[in-house]
């Protein structure tokens, strides 16, 4: 009888041993696996829907992701509402922004993303979890779920929630709130997988380029008078753009339509505006004063491939812009094949890119 007791005993002690480690991992379990996942990281492929949140209208963008070890990049966004993708590319030549229906591209000189991770990105997402000793951490139903800081480029964005797969730590979907704890930005990925083989040319610009012209053939586009993207019709002329007449909005020349941004710091005042007009394209330059002094340009892209100076990359959200000089600083972005540029000696970095993102959903005035 003690001798069965025993034995019983014994068993359920083995059982509880069992079940003990195939228990529900710890944070601290998760993270040591996710850092064992990152480290090992040779390529991966991701998509899914980005919604931005940083206006009345949210903005919404598909997303796909492609990565290649050591340092090779590929990032399509494309705007849901105008049906337009930018290719965001990294190789052994520098940093490229492509707009293929548009047949430009722009290249760049920097280290982009090593300094400055976008929230789409895995390596961005696990460093921010393995760096934040202070992580929440909740074992969900089919998910790990992290709450840590948010280090992007904007003091706006100060916390972001991220969950992993069970599975293989895959990120499923993130959101990067506000310091009201309102969600500025939001990504949910329909499918990312590891370990994918890409072709030799898969990060070469010219390919990307081509590919993009290829899937836009049938819909041929360019720019309007008004700035945004139209189909082009060989027998119309497209019409003049008209600026309205708005409180504090500029009042541009009638040919030349201009995207007007709806925000502006506090304490700041539209000033004035002029139109210079160039032997390939005009130029159109709106100044701001008060708190902070800075001028807009505004300009239609050049049909060529342009090397701009190096600079720092500055996630927007709907693309990447770059941010280069000292005293004298300049936030440049392209979008709808349209050239923008943010220039200021005392305008912080963040109300700069508040500024830019909220151009992104206007339409040319």
């Amino acid at each position: 009888m003690r001798r069965g007791l025993t034995w019983t005993l014994c068993i359920l002690l083995v059982f509880s041993v069992v079940l003990a480690g195939c228990g529900k991992k710890d944070a601290a379990g998760v993270v040591k696996e996710l850092d064992k996942t990152v480290t090992k990281l040779t390529s991966y492929k991701g998509t899914g829907t980005m919604t931005l949140y940083t206006s009345d209208n949210p903005q919404e963008y598909k997303v796909e992701v492609w990565y290649q070890n050591p340092s090779y990049y590929r990032i399509s966004l494309t705007n849901a509402q105008k049906d337009v993708t930018q290719i965001v590319l990294r190789n052994d030549q520098g940093v490229y922004v492509l707009t293929p229906s548009l047949n430009k591209s722009f290249r760049f000189q920097s280290d982009w993303p090593e300094n400055q991770g976008q929230v789409y990105l895995y390596q961005t997402l696990a460093r921010s979890i393995l760096s934040d000793n202070s992580r929440q951490f909740v074992n969900d139903k089919d998910s790990y779920v992290f709450e840590v800081a948010a280090n992007y480029n904007t003091s706006a964005l100060v916390r972001q929630k991220i969950w992993l797969s069970k599975d293989n730590y895959a990120p499923k979907q993130v959101q990067v709130s506000d310091s009201s704890a309102k969600v500025v930005v939001e990504v949910k990925f329909d499918s990312f997988t590891f370990n994918d083989d890409f072709g030799k040319d898969a990060f070469d610009m010219q390919r990307n380029l081509d590919a993009g012209k290829e899937q836009s053939k049938g819909t041929l586009l360019e720019v309007d008078e008004n700035g945004m993207l139209v189909e082009k019709k060989q027998e119309e002329t497209p019409a003049s753009g008209n600026i309205e007449n708005e409180p504090a909005a500029p009042a541009l020349s009638e040919s030349f339509g201009v995207l007007i941004p709806t925000y502006m710091p506090e304490g700041v005042e539209y000033v004035d505006d002029k139109v210079v007009d160039g032997t390939d394209r005009s130029t159109a330059l709106l100044k701001y004063g008060g708190t902070y002094q800075y001028t807009i340009t505004e300009s239609r892209s050049p049909d060529r491939t342009a090397s701009l100076a190096q600079g720092t990359a500055i996630d927007l959200g709907f693309t990447v812009g770059f941010l280069s000089g000292d005293q004298l600083r300049t936030l440049t972005w392209t979008a709808d094949g349209l050239e923008f540029a943010i220039i200021s000696e005392d305008l912080p970095t963040h109300e700069m890119v508040n500024i830019a993102t909220s151009m992104q959903d206007q339409s040319g005035k």
